[in-house]
């Protein structure tokens, strides 16, 4: 498993775009697939975007397609999530997330990932 920091989250209004960024430490970053979930208040856990350990196939929910990139840099030891047009629903807590087992490709489920961050704030006004 892997240790996960999340920043870049914050207070901006809905037509703005945001960085998230999580900092890995551990030497299996580069080989397992990595999300991020987002869970809003009252609600559950939610897959926002995933990408395999390459970088070479991503996978985004319905809701984010064609606003949020999903990116890494393996030699950083980091995954990024840029967010552009953000919206109000955008609210939420953001998780990195990395996956149990190496060499995997992208998933959506939660209890595939055994490596989480604590979270950052990422707040949309309308």
């Amino acid at each position: 498993q892997v240790q996960l920091v999340e920043s870049g989250g914050g207070w901006v209004q809905a037509g703005d775009s945001l960085r998230l960024s999580c900092a890995a430490s551990g030497r299996t970053f580069s080989s397992l697939a990595m999300g991020w979930f987002r869970q809003a208040p009252g609600k559950e856990r939610e897959f926002v975007a995933g990408i395999v350990w390459s970088g070479s196939s991503t996978d985004y929910s319905d809701s984010v397609k064609g606003r949020f990139t999903i990116s890494r840099d393996n030699a950083k030891n980091t995954v990024y999530l840029k967010m552009n047009s953000l919206k109000p629903e955008d609210t939420a807590v953001y998780y990195c997330a990395g996956h149990t087992y190496r060499y995997r490709a992208v998933t959506r489920a939660t209890s595939d990932f055994g490596s989480w961050g604590e979270g950052t704030q990422v707040t949309v006004s309308s």
